[in-house]
C-alpha cells in the first residue's frame, strides 16, 4: 500500500475538552483515518513530533497550562523549516486578531466551533493532500539528490582512474610494474600528514603526487632507458620532463590537477637552489613539490631500475639525510626519517 496514502497519515488531535476529543476521534474513524493520536495533554502532542513525523495537527487555541499559540511556538523548533506539516485550528475564538496570530504561528486553515463534520473532513482531506504532495516532492528530490550523488561519485571515480592510468602510462616506460607512481603518492601523503598539513590537503597531495613524472611521456626511450651515464645534452633532455608535465597538466580548473601541475613542474627543484627547471630555492619551492621530491627519491632508490640496483632502506635514508638542506627541505627529511 502507498505510504503516501492520506488515509495512512499520522494525525495528532489536541483539545482540552474531552467531548471534542471524542467527537473528533469518531469523525476521523468515519473518515477512514486510523493512525490518530487524540490527547488533551499538549506535552504529549509535542512529544509525538519529537519522536516521529506527524502529518497533521488538529489544534485548539485556548487551553490551560500551554495554549495553542504556545504549542505552535514550540513546534517551530521541532519541525524543519523545509518541511510542511499543516495545522488545522479548531476554535470558538476565530477573531481577526486570533487568526492573524495563528497564521503567524504556522496555522494553515481554520474551523469554527461548533463545527460542521463534513466541512472538517473536507478541510482535513485538503490539508493531507497538500502534505502528501509535499512528501512526494521531498521523496523525488531525495531520489534525485541520491542519483546526482551516485553519478557524481561515478564521475569522480572515473576521473581518479583516468589520472592513475595517465600516471602509469608515463611511468610504465621505465617501471614495468607501474607501482612507483602509487608508492610515491602514498609516501607523499604520509609525509604531508606528518608535517601536520590539514587532512584534505594531505589527501590532495597523495592523489596528485603520482603524476609527478607524467612529462616522461615526451622523453625518447633511448635517453630515458639508457643504462649508462647520460651526456650533458641527454640530461638536459631528461630535465624537460618537468616542463612537459607542467604543460600536459596546465589550465585545469580542478584543485587536484592544479596541484599535480605544480608538482610535475617543481619536484626537481632543490632546497639549495641548484635544481631545475627554474632554480627555485628554500620555501619558494611549493611544499607539495618538496614533499614529493623526497618521496620520489626514496622510492626510486629502494627499487631497481634498468640503470641501477635497488638500495636498502637504510642506504636510501642515509642518502636522504645527507641531502638535508641541500637537495631537500630539512623538515620533510625529518618527517621521512620519522617514518622508520
Amino acid at each position: 500500500m502507498d505510504q503516501l496514502d492520506p488515509k495512512l497519515a499520522r494525525i495528532v488531535v489536541l483539545d482540552d475538552e474531552e467531548g471534542n476529543l471524542r467527537v473528533l476521534r469518531r469523525l476521523l474513524t468515519i473518515g477512514g483515518y486510523q493512525n490518530v493520536l487524540v490527547t488533551s495533554d499538549p506535552y504529549r502532542a509535542l512529544h509525538a513530533f519529537e519522536e516521529g513525523d506527524p502529518d497533521l495537527l488538529l489544534l485548539d487555541l485556548h487551553m490551560p497550562v500551554l495554549d495553542g499559540f504556545g504549542v505552535m511556538d514550540r513546534l517551530a523548533s521541532l519541525v524543519s523549516p523545509d518541511d510542511f506539516v499543516p495545522i488545522l485550528v479548531l476554535s470558538g475564538d476565530l477573531s481577526s486578531e486570533s487568526r492573524k496570530r495563528a497564521l503567524a504561528g504556522g496555522a494553515k486553515d481554520f474551523v469554527s466551533k461548533p463545527f460542521d463534520r463534513d466541512e472538517v473532513l473536507l478541510r482535513i482531506r485538503n490539508l493531507l493532500d497538500a502534505r502528501m504532495l509535499h512528501k512526494r516532492v521531498q521523496r523525488q528530490n531525495q531520489d534525485l539528490e541520491r542519483t546526482v550523488r551516485e553519478r557524481t561519485n561515478e564521475l569522480h571515480k572515473a576521473h581518479e582512474e583516468t589520472l592513475v592510468r595517465l600516471a602509469r602510462a608515463a611511468e610504465y616506460r621505465d617501471d614495468d610494474t607501474g607501482e612507483h607512481t602509487r608508492r610515491v603518492g602514498e609516501i607523499a601523503g604520509d609525509l604531508a600528514v606528518r608535517l601536520a598539513l590539514p587532512a584534505q590537503d594531505a589527501d590532495l597531495i597523495r592523489r596528485a603526487a603520482p603524476l609527478h613524472d607524467v612529462g616522461k611521456i615526451g622523453i625518447p626511450d633511448a635517453i630515458l632507458l639508457k643504462p649508462g651515464k647520460l651526456t650533458p645534452e641527454e640530461f638536459d633532455t631528461i630535465k624537460t620532463h618537468t616542463t612537459i608535465g607542467g604543460k600536459i597538466l596546465q589550465g585545469s580548473r580542478t584543485p587536484l590537477l592544479q596541484l599535480a601541475e605544480t608538482i610535475a613542474l617543481c619536484h626537481h627543484e632543490r632546497w639549495d637552489g641548484r635544481g631545475y627547471p627554474a632554480g627555485l630555492a628554500g620555501a619558494s619551492i611549493p611544499l607539495c613539490a618538496r614533499v614529493t621530491a623526497v618521496a620520489d627519491v626514496f622510492d626510486a632508490l629502494t627499487h631497481e631500475r634498468p640503470y641501477k640496483r635497488a638500495w636498502s632502506v637504510e642506504e636510501a635514508l642515509e642518502e636522504i639525510k645527507k641531502q638535508r638542506e641541500r637537495q631537500f627541505d630539512p623538515d620533510v627529511v625529518d618527517a621521512m626519517l620519522a617514518r622508520f
